[in-house]
C-alpha cells in the first residue's frame, strides 16, 4: 500500500509510538484503534481532495466499497462522537495564532501552536507521507505566508480552516486543520483550482 518497505516500517513505528503514548488498557477495540489511520485517510482523500473511491481503494489496499464505508464511518465520527475535545472557539484561536505567527515570521510562536509530530499534506500529492514535524512545518508556513495577501476564516467539515488569497484577488489555497491536545496536529493544503472553487461555493464563515 505504501510503495516501499521503508515506508511500511515507518508506518509501523508511527503506530507503535501512537500506542506507547496511550494507555492500551483503556482501549476497547485495539485493532480498530490502530487501524483508524486508514479510516481517516479514506475520509480526507474523498471529502477534502475529491478522490474517487476506486483510487482511494488502491492507496489504502481495500476494495472500493470498503473505502466508501471507511470514509462514511470517519464522517460520522467527525459529525458526532468523534469531535475533538477542544471547543470550536478554542480551535479557532489556535488557527488564528498560527496564521498570525506565519505572517509575522514568528518561528517560536509557530512551534508553540504546532504538535511536535504535526503533519502537513497537500492535494497535489495526497498519497505522500507529507511534511512532518513542527520545525519543518513551521518553515513551510513562513514561506507560504510570504505569497499570501490575506486570509479568510472558514469552517471546513466542522473544523476551522482558512482561505488564502493572492494579491491579484484570486484564491491560492484552502487550509484545513485537525487539532489534538490543544495543538495543531494535521494540516491539509487544498490548492487544486477545481477543488478550491468547489469548496468556496459551500464555505461557511467562521463564527467569531
Amino acid at each position: 500500500m505504501l510503495g516501499s518497505f521503508d515506508d511500511a516500517e515507518d508506518a509501523v513505528q508511527e503506530a507503535w509510538l501512537r500506542l506507547s503514548r496511550n494507555e492500551s488498557s483503556g482501549i476497547a477495540n485495539l485493532g480498530g484503534w490502530l487501524t483508524t489511520p486508514a479510516e481517516r485517510l479514506a475520509f480526507v482523500l474523498h471529502d477534502l481532495f475529491a478522490l474517487p473511491f476506486d483510487e482511494i481503494a488502491l492507496i489504502i489496499g481495500r476494495s472500493s466499497e470498503a473505502a466508501r464505508q471507511l470514509a462514511s464511518r470517519a464522517r460520522r465520527r467527525v459529525q458526532g462522537a468523534g469531535r475533538p475535545e477542544t471547543d470550536l472557539g478554542r480551535q479557532r484561536e489556535l488557527v488564528d495564532a498560527f496564521v498570525a505567527a506565519a505572517h509575522g515570521g514568528d518561528f517560536d510562536a509557530l512551534i508553540r501552536v504546532l504538535d511536535p509530530e504535526v503533519v502537513l499534506r497537500a492535494d497535489r500529492d495526497p498519497a505522500s507521507r507529507g511534511i512532518r514535524g513542527s520545525v519543518a512545518v513551521a518553515e513551510q508556513a513562513v514561506g507560504f505566508a510570504r505569497l499570501v495577501q490575506r486570509t479568510e476564516s472558514v469552517i471546513i467539515n466542522g473544523a476551522p480552516g482558512i482561505v488564502s488569497w493572492l494579491p491579484n484577488g484570486k484564491p491560492m489555497a484552502i487550509l484545513a486543520f485537525i487539532l489534538a491536545r490543544d495543538r495543531i496536529a494535521e494540516i491539509y493544503v487544498i490548492s487544486s483550482p477545481e477543488r478550491v472553487e468547489q469548496l468556496l461555493d459551500y464555505r461557511a464563515p467562521s463564527p467569531r
